[in-house]
């Protein structure tokens, strides 16, 4: 008998909440994409008894209706014939499940998305200006060869030219054009601008008179929301302009007029909200030092880092120019140094504490990097990622800086935090001391509050230390036109038809192979992005090379262990190279749970290729 088309539609609107519910359907060769307004609404029991649908499950915040080839495209007319909708792409609905985040989640994931492409080069950037700076202080006459001029340029090269590349990776995360982008943030930074960390030393701001604007011609080395905040403006207007903008004009009008506005409001508004901004920050931090009993200075190490974000710490040397300028004495280099070193503390928790190799990879440089008075790696690549870390070094920074006050220890110059201090500071194991307890504060809240998705999963028995790198990952699996996937377990494989269940055996979720497992330790198969962790941490998702879709589930409704015996090693959004641990289980648990322990490797998007092909 025919499936009713119509029919099948109705009852799907009916058991995920009805059409007002629904914020994106797209479709591909089998499946119906979801994305979902509210979860709670969605019944996932009836929708797995609805005629037609072959099975179910979640990925990257869309719900994933099996269909069927031939049949999907059908059903999914009638849905959208139902529910009122507009047919969308599958790149649509990604979106649209990116949307559906909430508001604090997506403020904190765009600079996440922003600054997690450009790591390689802050951290190594970093790390490299920390140590320079040591060696110049550590060294008599150092600091004066050619050598330091040398190493100092190419360590402080991406630091002095930030806003180009947060610049060009906003645009990336923004959907603009990203050499717009660059111009942009070049244009940020151009050399007829005061430097931004020269101002505190400059006789005279020059402006330009523009309209009723008096826009004063400085820099922006060192920010970062304005420059996102610029970017994100430039990417509006430059989709808005390809839409409206008749095509044989499109080339020269849209980057034209793009850049122009940009570049106006970015000077007019944009600028000046941060300046005032500043001035208001810089007067704030002045009055609260002056607060008695170390309780102001303790507020500004709390609050230090968030300054940092906004990229408006570069004002600080004002404060302390003035300091030692008046007294001789730099009592606000005791703040900076606490916040910065409890900032490393945090960080270097993460590195300690994390399962995540790639995370390890970041947190361990990054934190060198803050000990030696650099802390944007350590900020923006993992504690304000990850908030909590943040906020600890926050406590921490808030903790020394009190003690520094209390201490009345001050340093000699300015501009120099951290290990590197301890050549400016007038007592040093007074210094030493601040330093210990507001890296140690941090440490300690971080270690013991900070948790990643999976630190609290059940311990599995591990895999032999001979496996620690198998060969079996270098053994082609499945290939298809967009790469190779390699066998993720050591086992026997057998083809996708075999597994011991009709949905994965039927090939609606994919098709791919299954393995009998000889060990309990699964690894990545391709280079690609955690897309998701089952919350029963038995099945893990990656997003590979050309949008492959990749899903390893180990073993047959396993689901019903509620998570007992496994242990994912990562956490969505990680990324994942070849060969990395990714899970443990224990075959035990799941043999005596009375499943199958077949892990299943499956890609899920197989339709969208015409070559794919599997087994060894």
């Amino acid at each position: 008998m025919a499936l009713d088309y119509r029919k099948c539609a109705e009852e799907i609107v009916s058991h995920i909440g009805g059409a007002e519910n629904v914020a994106t359907a797209a479709h591909c060769a089998t499946r119906l994409r979801l994305v979902i307004a509210d979860n709670g609404k969605v019944d996932k029991k009836a929708l797995e008894n609805v005629e037609g649908v072959k099975g179910m499950f979640e990925s990257n915040g869309q719900l994933q209706l099996i269909i069927g080839t031939g049949t999907v495209n059908k059903v999914y007319d009638e849905f959208l014939a139902v529910t009122g909708l507009s047919a969308a792409s599958k790149d649509d609905a990604k979106k649209a499940a990116a949307a559906q985040m909430p508001l604090w989640k997506r403020l904190l994931k765009t600079p996440g998305d922003v600054f997690v492409p450009i790591l390689p080069a802050i951290v190594a950037s970093g790390l490299m200006m920390g140590l320079v700076e040591a060696l110049g202080k550590a060294i008599p006459g150092f600091g004066e060869t050619d050598w330091y001029n040398w190493l100092d340029m190419v360590a402080n090269t991406a630091f002095a030219y930030l806003p180009v590349i947060v610049a060009i990776s906003s645009a990336r995360v923004f959907g603009g054009n990203i050499f717009l982008g660059a111009v942009v943030g070049l244009m940020m930074i151009h050399s007829n601008l005061i430097n931004a960390w020269a101002v505190g030393t400059a006789e005279s701001i020059p402006t330009w008179q523009l309209l009723f604007f008096n826009v004063k011609r400085v820099g922006y080395q060192g920010h970062v929301i304005p420059v996102i905040i610029a970017v994100w403006l430039m990417c509006m207007i430059e989709k808005w302009l390809h839409k409206h903008v008749p095509e044989m004009l499109d080339l020269f009008v849209t980057p034209l007029t793009t850049v122009l506005i940009t570049a106006f409001v970015t000077f007019t508004i944009i600028g000046p909200i941060f300046s005032t901004f500043e001035t208001y920050v810089l007067a704030g931090a002045k009055l609260l030092i002056t607060v008695g009993f170390g309780i102001g200075s303790m507020i500004m190490g709390a609050i230090y880092p968030i300054t940092v974000v906004m990229g408006l710490h570069h004002m600080y040397n004002v404060i302390e120019a003035g300091m030692i300028a008046e007294t001789g004495k730099n009592i606000w280099m005791p703040i900076a140094s606490a916040a910065n070193f409890a900032q490393f503390g945090a960080c270097l928790a993460v590195a300690v504490k994390s399962r995540s190799n790639r995370t390890k990879a970041v947190a361990l440089p990054s934190s060198l990097s803050a000990s030696l008075g650099i802390t944007e790696p350590a900020i923006f690549g993992v504690n304000f990622r990850f908030m909590k870390p943040f906020v600890f070094g926050m406590i921490g920074g808030a903790a020394g800086a009190w003690f520094g006050a209390i201490s009345k220890i001050g340093a000699t110059t300015y501009g120099v935090t951290g290990i590197p201090g301890l050549l400016a500071i007038d007592n040093i194991p007074v210094y030493v001391i601040m330093l210990a307890i507001a890296a140690g504060v941090a440490f300690a809240l971080t270690f013991v509050l900070w948790k990643e998705e999976t630190d609290d999963a059940p311990a599995a028995a591990p895999a032999p230390a001979e496996e620690e790198m198998p060969d079996i990952v270098n053994t082609s699996v499945i290939r298809c036109s967009a790469g190779e996937i390699g066998q993720p377990v050591a086992g026997k494989v057998i083809p996708y038809d075999e597994i011991p269940d009709p949905t994965f055996a039927s090939g609606a979720l994919g098709v791919g192979i299954g393995v009998e497992p000889d060990e309990e330790t699964v690894y990545a198969p391709m280079d690609g992005t955690i897309s998701s962790v089952a919350e029963s941490k038995h099945a893990i998702g990656i997003s590979g090379a050309g949008d492959m879709e990749l899903l390893i589930h180990v073993g047959v409704d396993t689901v019903e262990m509620n998570g007992d015996g496994f242990r994912p090693l990562v956490s969505e959004g990680d990324t994942v190279k070849k060969g990395q641990k990714i899970l443990t289980f224990s075959k035990a648990k799941i043999k005596a749970a009375g499943h199958p322990d077949t892990v299943v490797v499956l890609l899920t998007n197989s339709d969208d290729y015409e070559d794919t092909t599997y087994g060894i």
